[in-house]
This record gives C-alpha cells, sequence and structure tokens, in this order.
C-alpha cells in the first residue's frame, strides 16, 4: 500500500498561514432542527493531505461543502488563503481557478463527452476553444482515459467516470481538491486504482488534498485525520 508522503504539517495555524480554514463555523438546517456542524475550528496547511472520518451523518459532507463555498455558515467564518470571500460569485471564482471537487456520484453532464466534461470548468476562465480542448485530451490521458475522450458517461465503467471526474477538477490546476467519498461507489480493484491516483496528484504536484471518507485505507494512507462525531471534531 502506497502511503501519500507527508509534507510539513502544523495543526493551529492563522488564517494567514493556512490555505482554506474555518474559524468557530456552525451549520445549522431545518430552523436550527438539524445541526449539521457545532462551532467547527479547522485550518488546513498547503501541501498536506488530510482525512476527514466519521460516521454517516456526522457532518463530513457538510464540512467539505463550506470549505469551497458550496454551503454556506450559519455561524462563524471561512477563509481562503486568509481572505473570507464575500460573495457567491467570489466562490464560483475560486471553484473556477483554485479549488478543484470530486463527487462520490461523478456529477458528470450526460449528453456531454468525456472530454467536453473535463472542459467545463475552462468556461470560467479565458481559454481559446483549443486550448481547451488539449488540456482536456492531456488530462484524460494523464488519468488513463485516451482512448476514451469521446465516450459519453453512459458508455463509461464507474471507476472510468470517476476518472473523468478527477480530470474534470484538475482541469484548471487548482491548489486545493476536495474529495468527497470519491471511491464510495467503486469495488475494491478500482478503489485503489483511484486512491492511487488521487494520491500521485498529491505527492507529484504538491496540491492539498482533503478527503471524506469513512474507508480506513484511505485514512491510513494521508498525513492527517480528523474525526468528525455529531458535528464536532472529536480528534486531530
Amino acid at each position: 500500500m502506497k502511503k501519500w508522503q507527508a509534507r510539513e504539517k502544523r495543526k493551529f495555524l492563522s488564517h494567514d498561514d493556512a490555505i482554506a480554514s474555518l474559524e468557530q463555523v456552525s451549520r445549522f438546517y431545518d430552523d436550527g432542527r438539524v445541526i449539521a456542524l457545532c462551532d467547527v475550528t479547522l485550518g488546513i496547511s498547503r501541501g498536506e493531505s488530510l482525512a476527514i472520518v466519521g460516521p454517516s451523518g456526522s457532518g463530513k459532507s457538510t464540512l467539505l461543502h463550506l470549505l469551497c463555498g458550496l454551503d454556506r455558515p450559519t455561524q462563524g467564518r471561512v477563509f481562503f488563503e486568509g481572505i473570507e470571500p464575500g460573495s457567491a460569485k467570489e466562490w464560483a471564482d475560486l471553484r473556477s481557478e483554485r479549488i478543484g471537487f470530486v463527487f462520490q456520484a461523478f456529477n458528470l453532464l450526460s449528453t456531454l463527452t468525456a472530454l467536453e466534461n473535463v472542459e467545463v470548468p475552462m468556461f470560467g476562465v479565458k481559454r481559446r476553444a483549443e486550448e481547451r480542448r488539449q488540456q482536456a485530451a492531456d488530462l484524460l490521458a494523464r488519468v488513463g482515459l485516451a482512448e476514451r475522450t469521446h465516450h459519453r458517461p453512459s458508455e463509461l465503467s464507474a471507476g472510468e467516470r470517476q476518472r473523468v471526474a478527477i480530470a474534470r477538477s484538475l482541469a484548471n490546476s487548482p491548489d486545493l481538491i476536495l474529495a468527497d467519498e470519491p471511491t464510495g461507489n467503486l469495488d475494491s480493484k478500482t478503489s485503489a486504482e483511484i486512491l492511487n491516483l488521487l494520491g500521485d496528484i498529491h505527492v507529484n504536484e504538491g496540491t492539498t488534498l482533503v478527503v471524506v471518507t469513512h474507508e480506513r485505507e484511505i485514512a491510513s494512507r494521508v498525513s492527517r485525520v480528523v474525526r468528525l462525531v455529531d458535528g464536532l471534531i472529536v480528534s486531530d
């Protein structure tokens, strides 16, 4: 089993030191009757690999969504490189240019080819059409799908669809990749391949990697594990 190499790790970071951080963040739903997160403070240093673990319903995915602005806190503050984005557009720009997201359910557009799906994030930045296509083709080759560029999601296996999703997350060379149960829909062999791919990206490029998971194998590979229970960090 390949362990993802740890880079410098500091658990207690100022917002300026962290690539992403939460300060006393709580997230409530249903008029406060459902507490997804409660008073969470967390700093993630640049270049580290971090697993967020815990039982179902512990707030793992909520925390991940808050880190990239797909959700907003009920209380507290969220920072990216020491700056608190103040609008949905600022978060959208960060997700387009600086943050890649890998979903458990892949979230590919069914009418588009693999190549076109990888191109989608690039429409948010100024690139010529031929540059987008070449970048998408290069990324698909990198994840082992050079021969599948013109296949639609329905023509791909689950593992291939996740590879497309990873290629899409890399479209704009992000500094931070967030992966929500990236192997949750895959068999053990394909899961190992996806984990090796994510690990290679982290080790070779120094990309900060945060993975939400319930699988012990993933947690054993990273440099840091944060455990959530009932919306609270119980160990770090």
